[in-house]
């Protein structure tokens, strides 16, 4: 597949985003930030990351549950590094992380994506232009029955062939927050594993986030931009 994205004019500011991710989603939102056709008009301001062998991050709930390698446990830090982008891996309910947000990151926006920690209201309504989280989910009824720590488990014992990501503003629960958007369908291949389908469902972030963006340039840019969005497969 290949999404192109076309923006008309240089932006007069950008974006600033802080992303609170790991593993293979993390990494791919990252790079998407980074390396994407919007990243001129993006300022990746800080990463927050998992340690999976910190005990405040739940990693026996988590993907890290799975097994992992050390490239797998640093493929975010190493690429926020490579980019000179600031990496965070502490507890985010504190106030010396509060400072580092609401005193120097300073986001307009926060997208997490594979993260071990519970965001808290002070967290979730800083960024003006929303803090958003992907969660796997079917395509049934919002919040989904796949909630939690483990969706892609839940839907292979459920059967399920396919699956998608849901885009969802972050709220006092785990995966409630109101919808914004879903990829498009993924599919389930038979005997995959959790850890499997994280790698294959990753890449199918970036259509949505592009036009998530792309909505919150035209918002903020003194002159109208016009994205053109084209999914071909």
């Amino acid at each position: 597949m290949n999404y192109n994205v076309s923006l008309n004019i240089k932006p007069a500011e950008v974006i600033k985003i802080a992303l609170f991710g790991s593993f293979y989603r993390g990494f791919s939102v990252l790079d998407e930030l980074l390396n994407g056709p919007l990243s001129d008009f993006i300022s990746v301001v800080g990463v927050v990351t998992d340690d999976p062998s910190a005990n405040f991050i739940s990693s026996k709930k988590r993907i890290w549950q799975y097994g992992y390698n050390s490239q797998e446990a640093n493929m975010v830090t190493d690429l926020a590094k490579l980019n000179d982008c600031e990496v965070y891996k502490g507890k985010v309910k504190c106030e010396s992380f509060y400072d580092l947000i609401e005193k120097k990151w300073m986001p307009d926006l926060c997208i997490m994506a594979t993260f071990g920690q519970k965001i808290d209201a002070r967290l979730y309504n800083y960024p003006t232009m929303g803090f958003i989280n992907f969660h796997p989910s079917d395509d049934g009824s919002w919040p989904s029955k796949y909630a939690g720590p483990n969706p892609f488990s839940e839907m292979i014992k459920d059967g399920h062939k396919d699956c998608f990501l849901t885009l969802h503003c972050v709220d006092s629960s785990f995966d409630t927050g109101s919808i914004i958007s879903r990829t498009e369908r993924i599919p389930i291949p038979p005997s995959v594993s959790p850890k499997d389908m994280h790698k294959i469902s990753s890449p199918y972030i970036r259509h949505p986030l592009r036009c998530y963006i792309s909505e919150k340039i035209n918002n903020k840019s003194d002159q109208k931009i016009y994205p053109s969005i084209n999914l071909k497969d």
